[in-house]
């Protein structure tokens, strides 16, 4: 470290950088589209991340999960729901570095499924809902790239 005195103050500068260990989670995320609306569940107030939101059904990718497996888990878990037509549309991204982490979402478009969508898991989502595209992006969502992603995907669906 150098310093320098001028006029009764004293300026440092360092040369040296703080490593920084970010802890990358990888999570996965359904946008469940039918008849050109799709499916969402308000987070808990309770939900230490993101609570009282709007957002898509899905979970973290669980070690020796591929993350088409836990799509299929956390649908049938969340939901209810067995999901039989689906491709992945998306990667999103996020940087929290106040925590040194980084979460990739793999976002995939969801069109066929077996069962009828039930909140299996009221601690998570306080309710689930079915919205057209106008009505989700008026919505308090959890992700800011949902508007727009919503908005190419319900452009494009076919009505399942």
């Amino acid at each position: 470290m150098e310093a320098e005195q001028s006029k009764g103050h004293v300026v440092c500068s360092s040369t040296r950088f703080k490593e920084t260990i970010v802890t990358l989670h990888q999570c996965v995320g359904a946008l469940i589209v039918q008849h050109h609306t799709l499916l969402l569940g308000q987070r808990s107030p309770t939900r230490t991340f993101y609570p009282s939101v709007w957002d898509l059904f899905g979970g973290h990718i669980e070690p020796g999960e591929q993350p088409e497996q836990t799509l299929v888990r956390e649908l049938r878990e969340e939901l209810g729901i067995t999901p039989t037509q689906w491709m992945h549309v998306d990667t999103l991204k996020e940087s929290i570095p106040e925590r040194d982490e980084e979460v990739h979402y793999h976002v995939y478009l969801v069109l066929a499924w077996s069962g009828i969508p039930v909140n299996q898991q009221p601690d998570e989502h306080t309710m689930i809902a079915w919205f057209s595209l106008a009505q989700a992006v008026e919505l308090k969502l959890a992700h800011p790239a949902y508007p727009q992603l919503f908005a190419r995907i319900l452009g494009s669906a076919a009505p399942a």
